[in-house]
């Protein structure tokens, strides 16, 4: 859902008032032309309509106020100089991402009637913002028109920011089960993620598998469910017992999401599932991922809150693979892969679940039904990771591309050849800096909001993968 916007308009009273009429026309235009919902209060309200003193930027701040939550995030408008006094007092306190845009002078207009010093003005509502620790989101150019196609891109951007701040600032995540006994790789400090809004709820798989086993498969919502999955991917060839499995324990994982408000999860999905109920949980994962609900596998938490980071910028679902194959002798080339997990509509063509072929040597076949494969679909992609270190919560993040390589038949999964730029220099720090094997993966370029959004607004750390 795209972002609302509170639009702000600040003014200096020596510099031309005239360009501020023209400034909430066209500012409202670009909005409805992007297609952005938006708030502006009545030009009435202040002299001109725009913010200059601190007593209007208090009569601003409570129009804020009144309409809180109904906006999620600040477009500071310059069409003059405008005055950092009156800006502090209507925006310290709007907790949201602020877009500062100054209108640039036209060369021929640089008579007093007409010039606007926007651009002088912008480094003085920037300098006492840093004085007072507001932070707030610029892009270059220095000046900018509302109504010019570099303005169309960057709102793109900005509403991207504002999603990924208001998404992650105060959210949930839930670990379904233990570790995985034998990945170290994804340990995580629940206290470090608590400091940055991140809270965890942590289920053991015991509550699943009586979620799952008290499941009436007679009910409309069991019946529900299991046409909704025989729907999402290929399961001709799964026994009809492991597809009640399946269906008994995706109602059981919905059931905890709700239960504990879940924005994010992880499943711990090997080796007690299938023991206990001969399934895979690959295409569970897969099928809550399409919905928009991130979800990881091996219990990597981190991961989880990096993809639905990723999911936030998108607007799309977003999926967590290994880091797992060179692909032939191409250093830019890796394949990123998992059992399963893929969103339905990141991949080129509809799955088609099998028996997962790991779980039937580890254990026995028959046991891993739920194992989608397929191949990820072609396109711009953005890659994401996570981890907590002394008390912090450090991120990288870069983009690269899926490309239409063929990988041999016999590669099981649901997998895509990647290309990302000077990949080997990237993959030695990623060892080097102890990221784990795992990468979070959405499509689309969206690695400029997400920046913004971790460095301005969430104090994350990201970490840079050349050096």
């Amino acid at each position: 859902m795209k972002s609302v916007f509170a639009l702000y308009f600040g003014n200096r009273g020596f510099f031309p008032e005239s360009l501020i009429a023209s400034a909430r026309e066209e500012l409202a235009q670009a909005m409805k032309k992007n297609g952005f919902s938006y708030l502006m209060m009545d030009a009435s309200a202040t002299r001109y309509g725009a913010i200059e003193t601190p007593e209007e930027g208090e009569k601003y701040a409570r129009w804020l106020e009144e309409h809180r939550n109904q906006y999620d995030g600040v477009i500071l408008c310059l069409p003059n100089f405008g005055d950092e006094t009156g800006a502090i007092a209507a925006l310290r306190d709007c907790n949201v991402p602020i877009f500062i845009v100054a209108y640039p002078d036209e060369y021929e207009k640089m008579d007093f009637q007409h010039r606007r010093d926007a651009f002088c003005g912008k480094f003085s509502i920037m300098d006492v913002f840093y004085q007072y620790g507001i932070p707030y989101t610029v892009f270059p150019p220095h000046t900018l028109h509302p109504l010019s196609e570099e303005f169309d891109r960057q709102i793109k951007i900005f509403d991207q920011v504002c999603r990924i701040t208001k998404g992650m600032k105060r959210m949930t995540v839930g670990a379904i089960g233990a570790r995985t006994t034998a990945f170290k790789t994804v340990r995580y400090d629940e206290l470090a993620l608590q400091k940055y809004g991140i809270s965890t709820e942590t289920i053991d798989l015991s509550e699943l598998f009586m979620r799952a086993r008290n499941v009436d498969m007679q009910s409309n919502r069991a019946k529900e469910k299991k046409n909704h999955l025989l729907q999402y991917t290929n399961f001709s060839k799964v026994p009809e017992k492991k597809i009640e499995n399946l269906v008994r324990l995706s109602i059981g994982i919905d059931e905890l999401i709700t239960a504990y408000k879940m924005d994010a999860l992880a499943l711990r999905c090997w080796l007690e599932i299938e023991k206990e109920f001969g399934v895979s949980p690959c295409v569970l994962i897969s099928e809550i991922n399409d919905r928009g609900i991130p979800c990881a596998c091996e219990l990597d938490i981190c991961n989880a809150i990096a993809m639905r980071a990723l999911s936030l910028a998108s607007g799309k679902a977003a999926t967590c693979l290994d880091w797992n194959n060179n692909y032939k002798d191409d250093p830019d080339k890796c394949i990123l892969f998992h059992c399963g997990p893929v969103a339905q509509s990141l991949m080129t063509a509809k799955g088609e679940i099998i028996d997962h072929p790991m779980f039937a040597k580890a254990l026995e076949p028959g046991c891993g039904w739920g194992c989608n494969i397929g191949h990820i679909a072609p396109g711009p992609i953005t890659l994401a990771s996570a981890k907590t270190e002394n008390g912090k919560l450090l991120t990288y993040i870069e983009e690269g591309e899926i490309t239409n390589d063929p990988i041999p038949k016999e590669f099981f999964g649901c997998a895509g050849v990647a290309r990302i730029h000077n990949l080997q220099n990237k993959l030695y720090h990623l060892g080097y800096l102890g990221y784990r094997h795992h990468v979070s993966v959405s499509p689309e370029h969206t690695a400029a909001a997400l920046r913004e959004a971790f460095v301005r607004y969430l104090s994350y750390e990201i970490t840079p993968l050349e050096q």
